[in-house]
């Protein structure tokens, strides 16, 4: 049976067009229907059903040459998926383009009308989009880019959301460490869940960080480290460790972890695995200044 379950979401930018795209259990890749219908300049229906924009001219006995010239009325039907219980109702990615591609082979051999002219030319607009984005799709591929892409998008979020020394913090913890909690926790590593991280994670770091140095040092921690009139952390816990012991240790346990969750196929293994290594009390004394 096709599982609709949406596992990874994001957005597509084309210039001023946004749309919101899925990728579902099975692989399918989808767009939202109701943002393509938008991006495609389609006029809304007076019923506001989601797919009667885009039915309403697939249907158009003047299109219906160019639009199944090599594809079954099947191939254009939306798809519902889900995101936990919420239902979405989206299009296979290729519909667009071949919707795109349809009006424009109609524009070089029909009289389109005043309306269909204004969809035509958006479709150019998005064509030529695609293939932007496309060739630097396929170079990042190509090259490797897309892994420092992803690296180049955290810098660029932490350059322009926090200080320098939040900063040099974040760096301590590695873009592997994030990538690999995001993938055992099942979350895309995308910039949207880089910049604002679910509160859990935060948890996990005590959990498997700073919970792991030796003992006491995460009680001296916060013992050093005051509290705002909120009732939260005023400092980030590092900031009591000593560079030359404090936070080596802190960067190690970092390198350990990751390595464990490199290794692990999913959330369940490696809770096995890091219990198995990190059963053992570990009686060290760190410099905490």
């Amino acid at each position: 049976m096709k599982s609709n379950k949406i596992i990874h979401e994001g957005e597509i930018t084309l210039g001023e067009t946004i749309i919101p795209c899925y990728v579902l259990e099975d692989g399918t890749r989808l767009l939202s229907g109701n943002a393509m219908q938008n991006a495609l300049n389609l006029q809304e229906d007076s019923e506001n059903k989601s797919g009667t924009r885009l039915a309403r001219y697939l249907s158009q006995k003047s299109l219906e040459p160019f639009i199944y010239k090599d594809k079954t009325a099947g191939h254009y039907e939306p798809i519902e998926c889900y995101r936990g219980t919420q239902k979405i109702n989206g299009y296979e990615a290729t519909v667009l383009a071949d919707i795109c591609d349809a009006f424009l082979e109609a524009r070089k051999v029909i009289k389109l009308s005043s309306r269909q002219k204004i969809i035509a030319d958006q479709c150019e607009i998005l064509i030529r989009g695609f293939a932007r984005v496309g060739i630097i799709a396929l170079i990042d591929e190509a090259t490797g880019y897309q892994y420092e892409r992803e690296r180049y998008e955290l810098q660029k979020i932490l350059t322009s959301y926090v200080s320098e020394e939040i900063l040099k913090w974040q760096l301590t913890f590695t873009d592997d460490f994030y990538k690999e909690v995001f993938r055992l926790w099942k979350l895309p590593f995308i910039p949207k869940y880089i910049k604002n991280k679910p509160s859990f994670i935060g948890t996990l770091t005590n959990k498997y960080i700073y919970e792991q140095l030796p003992n006491g040092v995460i009680e001296k921690i916060k013992d050093n480290t005051p509290k705002t009139e909120k009732g939260n952390w005023k400092y980030r816990f590092h900031q009591s460790l000593t560079p030359e012991i404090g936070r080596e240790h802190l960067k190690k346990q970092i390198i350990e972890v990751t390595t464990l969750m490199s290794i692990s196929e999913n959330k369940s293994k490696f809770e096995e695995l890091f219990k198995s290594k990190y059963n053992k009390s570990i009686q060290l004394t760190l410099d905490l200044g």
